[in-house]
């Protein structure tokens, strides 16, 4: 499953059927894991977060995430956010990626997860541009331990650029 595809999904509550709002961004540590979600919230100026931790996501659809019930939605301070998907001053989705000898394979405009295998990242969806998109398509590159989150770009090892798919 691909993050971008599910913002904006609808989040209910499994015990009561309700429908608690929807998906405005994703929670994700450093090693490359995804730590919860973040619920849409109208508030101007709070500076917490409605979230819902992994543990308390019963299942993710196509059309809808479910959740174990209203207790799992907690609130939590902004900056006490390692990494996020889209917004925020650490996110991940437009990071340029690096090698370590300095070669740009291009910028993170997705990341993949089989909910299957838990709430690893897997794979990160990299453009080299619209040209380069538009004539040879948009590559993959799996997420490896050697793989880092940096505040300006994602390093990674130097064959990677091999490893594209």
């Amino acid at each position: 499953m691909k993050l971008q595809e599910m913002i904006g999904l609808a989040v209910f509550d499994l015990e009561s059927g309700s429908r608690i709002g929807t998906i405005h961004d994703f929670l994700l540590t450093a090693d490359w894991k995804i730590e919860g979600i973040e619920l849409e919230d109208k508030g101007l100026f709070t500076t917490h977060l409605k979230v819902v931790h992994w543990d308390d996501i019963v299942a993710c659809g196509e059309d809808a995430v479910m959740i174990r019930n209203q207790q799992a939605i907690r609130k939590l301070e902004a900056d006490h956010i390692q990494h996020t998907f889209l917004n925020g001053s650490s996110k991940l989705r437009s990071l340029s990626v690096l090698t370590e000898q300095g070669s740009l394979l291009g910028q993170i405009t997705d990341v993949y997860f089989d909910q299957k295998m838990g709430n690893t990242i897997r794979r990160l969806e990299i453009s080299d541009g619209f040209v380069t998109d538009v004539i040879e398509g948009r590559k993959w590159l799996p997420v490896t331990e050697e793989m880092s989150i940096g505040k300006h770009a994602v390093m990674v090892p130097p064959l990677s650029e091999e490893r594209l798919d």
